[in-house]
């Protein structure tokens, strides 16, 4: 167990090491404008360029974890965002920084996604699913925010201490986030080692009897789109987070900076929420404490538009938390419903491939239905419909979930 732990150590810093400069604009999005000379709508293409490849990337990803070792595509993840992110550091042209999204498109997409969850998949022993995918979720989130905070403070020493000019400061962010990709790639491939000897031994098998015909036993397999539904469901209410401080700042007439602390502590509940929803989650059932754990989130969601717009901080800020940590929660365990599936270890990987393609579709149609909302109903009544609408999905989640744990003991021997 300490090895499978150690293992899940290297897998977490490894894909937490990838997202920081590929989601630079969370945190720089003034300062990248100006430096790269793009307007918002440029930086926007850049982002809509990277969410188309990665919903094209699914499936081939993970195809790809099901026929290569998972240290080679991680390794090659991090090796590559790294030196894209060093050609990024030279300010490129506009032209360039499209071709820089869609290369990090495929290192952060094509041959991250699969080997990742294919990975841990196979490091949980069967009654510790939901742990271990509660411990990579969280995981992801510190070192992340880790990444992040010495970025801003590299940022800020720069600026302030130093009297840099702003593009040089975020020129030598852009080149530590590059730099701390770089030096893990060299660690995946010395530490990290296949889960399992059955993975390598099976694919052989799998390679001989084709792509199509994998595909075919995993398309007529029902846990298969169970788990897909229980994800999108799940992963859609996430999204819906998202418009938390549009929210406490329109309704309920907050100040930029009260609203700003509020969703900055909410951030925090993801390593929470992820590693007691997993923990607690194989005590019981994972699959079943998932399903309840999507009511009670659907629940808090689209209870919170309905308070009253007076109501004051010391409401909102708990509600806010409570949100937080059920919904991050949700989505640290939501994988761990791939085990109840039925699906071998040969094709695990292009299995994570086919839940994804359908399962973060949320990432197309649910900014389309927040705009739609808003501009049928005008302010709180907007927000009330939209959050209820999502939280209702919670229902659906649910009996998807109570269904897959029903299928799953019908095919235990």
């Amino acid at each position: 167990m300490r090895q499978r732990y150690f293992q899940l150590f290297i897998l977490i810093v490894a894909s937490g090491s990838i997202y920081p400069v590929v989601y630079m604009r969370q945190n720089f999005e003034g300062s990248m404008l100006e430096t790269y000379g793009i307007s918002l709508e440029q930086l926007g293409e850049c982002h809509s360029i990277l969410g188309l490849m990665f919903f094209l990337t699914y499936l081939p990803s993970g195809w790809l974890s099901d026929r290569f070792s998972s240290k080679w595509l991680l390794g090659s993840s991090l090796a590559g965002t790294g030196l894209l992110a060093l050609w990024l550091s030279t300010v490129p042209s506009f032209a360039q920084i499209k071709l820089i999204y869609i290369g990090w498109g495929i290192t952060s997409g094509l041959t991250l996604w699969g080997a990742l969850i294919k990975s841990t998949s196979l490091l949980a022993p069967h009654d510790q699913q939901g742990r271990f995918f509660g411990i990579l979720e969280s995981g992801r989130g510190v070192v992340e925010a880790m990444l992040a905070t010495i970025g801003l403070a590299v940022f800020a020493y720069l600026l302030e201490s130093v009297s840099t000019a702003k593009d040089v400061a975020l020129i030598a962010v852009v080149q530590f986030y590059g730099g701390a990709a770089l030096v893990m790639a060299p660690v995946i491939f010395w530490a990290l080692h296949n889960p399992s000897e059955e993975p390598i031994e099976n694919t052989a098998a799998s390679s001989d009897s084709g792509l199509l015909s994998d595909f075919a036993i995993l398309i007529r397999n029902p846990s298969i789109w169970l788990a897909a539904i229980t994800i999108l469901i799940g992963y859609q209410m996430f999204w819906v987070t998202y418009s938390l401080a549009g929210l406490l700042e329109s309704v309920f007439e907050l100040s930029a900076v009260t609203v700003g602390s509020i969703t900055l502590a909410r951030l925090w509940m993801r390593p929470i929420g992820g590693v007691l929803a997993g923990f607690i989650g194989d005590y019981f059932h994972v699959v079943k404490f998932l399903a309840i754990l999507m009511l009670l989130s659907g629940a808090a969601l689209a209870s919170l538009p309905l308070l009253p717009p007076t109501t004051a901080v010391a409401v909102l800020f708990p509600m806010v938390m409570l949100i937080g940590v059920l919904s991050y929660g949700v989505r640290g365990i939501f994988w761990a419903t791939l085990d109840s599936c039925n699906v071998s270890t040969s094709t695990r990987g292009l299995a994570v491939g086919m839940i994804s393609l359908i399962a973060y579709t949320p990432d197309i149609y649910v900014p389309a239905v927040q705009s739609w909302c808003m501009e049928r109903w005008s302010g709180q009544t907007g927000y009330q419909v939209y959050y209820a609408l999502f939280g209702a999905s919670s229902i659906v989640g649910f009996f998807a979930a109570h269904r897959l744990i029903v299928l799953s003991r019908k095919s235990t021997p």
